[in-house]
């Protein structure tokens, strides 16, 4: 929009300068004269290099310090240069203007005033709207960015709510359990030790018979609880909390966690994975003169996936030799999984274990 405001001014400049030029007398070369204005001004508007700009002014003032014909296209080459931070090189045009005026009439001096005039206003007018059109661009990004913020600040007030109400339920599962163990779990075997010692000292067979039956069914009902309970327990247990404990503790070199988990493991492949973190962990700690490490958890479709790595140097190391590594590729394998160690810039731990059929 500015650029074609520009043209349009330009435009109309040109043509009421080229109107004084056309009443002069003197028309040789007159073509030549027009031209060389138009290319100056184009080029004046083309390039954005202050040089290029200071040498193409100047150079048209001298020029018209020789070829006084070109005086009359002053204002279409000083448009560009007004309102410029070296606008003061349109100071240098005074000199040939005062011949020009001192050969030209008062009407053609007096139009000649009118079209600088009004070129000064139109250059100032073309300013304003840049800098409008500026301002509006910074209030445009700036709105951009802070929509983005408050998106951003918005997915993680979401994300943190979700995670509060992932904790808030395994804490509850977790009290739910200890609230069965202590007190369910305490009646029943209560019961089945009072069962028990009825038979002991009933001597009637039906009625000892229909007592083992009750014995037997409580103790059915306490492995039951038992299992619920460690179940629930289980299901409990917050994988990230556990990490970031681990991390926590971890006080060797500096490290990065990252946990993209969606879902909830199950409990087996949650210790195993805590298990290989640790031992990797204590690998750092006991061989690797690394100064930074960063353990990593990602959740594809079909796997879960857990990278840790270390910046040290690596000197030497077997895949057969060394029980920690020995362990952690055992529990990996347990899953079906893949165990690879990648030995560039650092050692590093990758570990995929598929999701299908090992949710508990």
């Amino acid at each position: 929009m500015t650029y074609t405001s520009n043209l349009i001014e330009k435009l109309l400049i040109f043509i009421c300068c080229l109107m004084i030029y056309l009443l002069q007398d003197d028309m040789a070369i007159g073509v030549v004269m027009i031209l060389i204005s138009i290319i100056i001004s184009g080029f004046l508007s083309y390039f954005d290099d202050d040089r290029i700009k200071t040498v193409l002014t100047v150079g048209f003032f001298v020029l018209s310090c020789f070829y006084p014909a070109l005086i009359v296209f002053m204002p279409l080459i000083a448009y560009d240069m007004f309102f410029h931070k070296y606008q003061y090189l349109n100071l240098f045009g005074i000199i040939p203007l005062f011949y020009f005026s001192r050969s030209a009439s008062i009407q053609t001096a007096s139009i000649y005033l009118i079209i600088t005039i009004l070129c000064i206003l139109a250059r100032y007018h073309t300013e304003e709207e840049n800098k409008l059109h500026a301002k509006y661009n910074e209030l445009s990004d700036k709105t951009r960015e802070m929509s983005l913020q408050l998106e951003k600040q918005n997915n993680d007030l979401i994300k943190n709510q979700d995670n509060e109400l992932y904790v808030a339920t395994l804490n509850e599962r977790n009290r739910i359990a200890r609230e069965i163990h202590d007190n369910v779990g305490h009646l029943l075997s209560s019961a089945i030790l009072q069962s028990g010692a009825l038979l002991t000292i009933i001597r009637d067979d039906k009625i000892r018979e229909h007592i083992k039956t009750l014995n037997d069914t409580l103790s059915q009902a306490m492995n039951s609880i038992r299992n619920s309970v460690h179940e629930l327990y289980d299901e409990s247990i917050d994988l990230n909390a556990r990490i970031e404990d681990i991390i926590n503790q971890f006080t060797f070199c500096e490290i990065s966690y990252e946990y993209d988990f969606s879902s909830n493991p199950g409990k087996k492949l949650k210790y195993a994975f805590i298990s290989i973190v640790k031992e990797a962990l204590s690998n750092i700690m006991r061989h690797s003169d690394a100064t930074r490490a960063s353990v990593a958890f990602r959740e594809h479709p079909a796997l879960y996936q857990m990278i840790i790595r270390d910046n040290g140097t690596v000197k030497s190391y077997s895949m057969d030799n060394g029980l920690g590594l020995k362990n952690m590729i055992d529990r990996v394998h347990a899953f079906n999984g893949n165990f690879n160690v990648i030995t560039e810039n650092g050692f590093e731990i990758f570990v995929s274990i598929p999701k299908e059929g090992f949710q508990t």
